[in-house]
């Protein structure tokens, strides 16, 4: 045996650990962009009018069993009016965009549009898909 073999190792191998943090961060880069699509609809055809909509409206969702939206939070009818009236009282005029799905039951966009109603918004806007 030579005297070098006995000796301690000085330097720790780092390059497994930037390996690991580097998979972890691509994860999480993933993973927190698929959160943010929101709730998956089959839209209905319309015009191609121009759409209503920007960074201060707020988007209602009716899927195809009838459950309710708030962005992509679920809530009942009655949250649904509290959270937007919470909502018109810090920003009093703001647009709010209903999207529902083709199959759902038409009573649920009236029960939605009921409750717009009730709170006093007077931009409304309906999604559809672009014809064609």
């Amino acid at each position: 045996m030579k005297a070098d073999d006995n000796k301690s190792y000085d330097d720790i191998n780092v390059t497994p650990m930037v390996d690991l943090y580097l998979v972890l961060l691509l994860i999480f880069i993933i993973m927190t962009t698929a959160g943010v699509q929101g709730v998956k609809v089959n839209l209905p055809r319309g015009s191609n009018a121009p759409a209503l909509g920007g960074p201060k409206s707020r988007a209602i969702t009716v899927n195809n069993e009838g459950r309710i939206f708030l962005d992509t939070v679920p809530v009942t009818l009655d949250q649904l009016e509290q959270k937007l009236a919470e909502h018109k009282a810090a920003q009093p005029d703001f647009p709010v965009v209903i999207r529902g799905d083709r199959a759902t039951q038409y009573q649920g966009i009236m029960d939605v549009l009921d409750v717009v109603g009730r709170v006093g918004l007077t931009q409304i806007g309906l999604a559809t898909q672009p014809p064609g």
